[in-house]
């Protein structure tokens, strides 16, 4: 029996399209802190020195140890390894599951899910707990955010926080009814051999 595909199945087709718009992310912003950056094309130098001029993005500059102290944005040096080595291949992985409708992907999906949604909450505390930008801020070379920067990071910070949440509640449940569907058939084929 063919599987109904992917365009027909809403929220397959949104994490589709989610999972296929982080490769190039991934590829253009977090492979830059494993590589040097002569070895890149210029285009994506080019694309993430105008990313973070204009959000100011403090997780990535933190991350890339452009910003504050060493030591205080280790946590978002790991997440930005953890998305390298162990979420970047989980794309491709998904992408396939969620072309075939493979009900062997919904695990991988809500496993990668919930620690996507975990990780994005430390990046909105610190967007929304960093100051505005001022006089003063600059003066006492203070890590701040103009009100327009803070606004950019939260439209792009807050969706991926969203999707990522309801991808974990959806394949969560999804993974449930299969597991539920399972032990029945199991209790089901005990009691008529019984």
């Amino acid at each position: 029996m063919a599987s109904t595909p992917v365009y027909k199945r809403p929220l397959d087709m949104l994490y589709f399209v989610y999972f296929t718009f982080h490769i190039p992310v991934t590829l253009s912003m977090v492979v830059q802190l494993l590589l040097p950056k002569e070895v890149l094309p210029v285009s994506i130098q080019e694309f993430q020195d105008w990313y973070l001029a204009e959000s100011g993005d403090p997780v990535l500059l933190g991350g890339f140890g452009r910003i504050g102290q060493p030591g205080i944005f280790a946590w978002s040096t790991a997440s930005l390894y953890n998305e390298t080595f162990l979420q970047f291949p989980i794309f491709f992985v998904a992408l396939y599951g969620l072309w075939k409708a493979s009900p062997r992907i919904n695990v991988l999906i809500a496993m990668y899910a919930a620690a996507t949604a975990n990780s994005i909450v430390p990046c909105i505390a610190t967007i929304l707990a960093l100051p505005t930008t001022s006089d003063l801020t600059v003066k006492a070379g203070i890590i701040s955010l103009s009100k327009a920067q803070r606004s950019m990071l939260l439209q792009s910070y807050l969706p991926m926080f969203a999707i990522a949440t309801i991808m974990m509640v959806d394949m969560g449940w999804r993974t449930y009814k299969t597991v539920d569907a399972g032990l029945k058939s199991l209790k089901a084929t005990e009691a008529k051999s019984s």
